[in-house]
């Protein structure tokens, strides 16, 4: 089994030192005679040669402000919209990687309000992405590829139009492409649907492989769809679950949608589909999960906690202290919080509360990771 590479964000101590000075009321002190002026009690002065002395300082000092005022213009002039920290915020991006799964990434983007346009314009190929693309990324969508969105609030269907270039695709990309796309947009609040058009016209099938289209696009279609298994479809369901992905020494998180029988319980049939890691059709994928895991009861939601009790071989034990891996806990979370209902989950190991995490941390209660797989741009 490959071994997740973890990169620890380095702790940044911060010294400050004080320095006192103090003379002791014993120590010789040496005074500098102070610079004496004498004037003559009996001359008069010049009130107006007072006068232009103040102009003069008020002039200077205006002149020193305005000074001041234009460097910080021209600093903030210089100061890109990307390079403002607040002018940011974050999206998850759908990309196929180097082995052509399709994967998020989550990346700063300039703050506009027409985010849903911006998002889907950083998936074509040669756009504002190019030059920062993850290693071993690559974008989804055809170069030259310009889009428009038209967001369906109240129906919750996000309509996405794109030029002519949009069907220019290699047809192995064509499954990806689309789920990229409806993956990226649901990302956002009230959608839950996305609707495609090419110039202004809804596509009735698939551009290259002539599929027809059924509907509206949803995350309920899947990514990186893993049938492999499947012998009834009828008497089965989708369930979407993470692995690791690699590339080089970077490794980051995969959603695989997977077709199961049906269970009276989808969450065990999660976890048993997270232990048994990825199919031989995408042996690309890896996991951190041993066959020896299993759950000991059944679990259990109350006000959106789900309580997990595990066995023992959840744990890796080095010497005596035993912990989990962080790839494990994450594809939990990632895997289990798809559902509505789970918010946050607690692990438990034979039954007990006392379970670590391998940087020595209390595993209480984990949530969903904020971001996935976040890049700086």
């Amino acid at each position: 089994m490959r071994k997740l590479v973890g990169i620890s964000a380095p702790l940044i101590v911060t010294l400050t030192l004080a320095v006192g000075c103090s003379t002791g009321a014993d120590e010789p002190v040496s005074l500098d005679d102070p610079e004496i002026t004498y004037t003559n009690e009996t001359e008069e002065t010049d009130p107006s040669l007072s006068e232009a002395d103040e102009e003069d300082s008020e002039e200077e000092s205006d002149a020193e402000e305005n000074k001041d005022t234009d460097e910080n213009n021209e600093a903030d002039a210089e100061q890109t919209p990307d390079q403002d920290p607040e002018a940011q915020n974050l999206r998850q991006l759908y990309l196929f990687d180097s082995n052509g799964m399709v994967v998020p990434q989550t990346i700063e983007l300039p703050k506009t309000d027409s985010t849903m346009k911006q998002s889907l314009e950083y998936l074509v190929a040669d756009g504002p992405l190019q030059d920062v693309l993850p290693n071993g990324f690559r974008a989804v969508l055809p170069a030259g590829t310009t889009v428009d969105v038209n967001h369906l609030k109240e129906d919750k269907i996000a309509v996405a139009n794109f030029s002519n270039e949009f069907e220019e695709y290699n047809v192995a990309d064509e499954k990806g492409m689309f789920e990229a796309v409806t993956w990226t947009l649901t990302q956002f609040e009230d959608v839950d649907e996305v609707k495609i058009e090419v110039n202004g016209v809804e596509l009735e099938q698939l551009p290259m492989s002539e599929t027809p289209i059924v509907g509206n696009f949803s995350r309920e279609d899947g990514i990186n769809l893993d049938y492999s298994n499947v012998v009834d479809f009828t008497n089965s369901q989708d369930v979407t679950v993470y692995f690791l992905g690699s590339h080089e020494n970077e490794t980051y998180y995969v959603p695989v949608t997977r077709r199961v029988a049906d269970a009276d319980n989808e969450i065990v049939t999660v976890v048993n589909e997270l232990i048994d890691g990825p199919s031989l059709q995408m042996r690309t994928l890896l996991t951190e999960m041993n066959d020896d895991m299993m759950l000991l009861n059944d679990p259990e939601i109350k006000d959106g906690e789900l309580v997990l009790d595990f066995n023992e071989a959840i744990q890796t034990m080095v010497g005596d202290q035993a912990y989990i891996e962080q790839s494990i806990i994450e594809s939990i979370a990632l895997s289990l919080t798809e559902r509505n209902d789970v918010e946050k989950i607690s692990i438990l190991v034979n039954g007990k509360e006392n379970v670590f995490s391998e940087s020595g941390e209390a595993v209480e209660t984990i949530q969903r990771p904020a971001h996935i797989n976040k890049n700086p741009l």
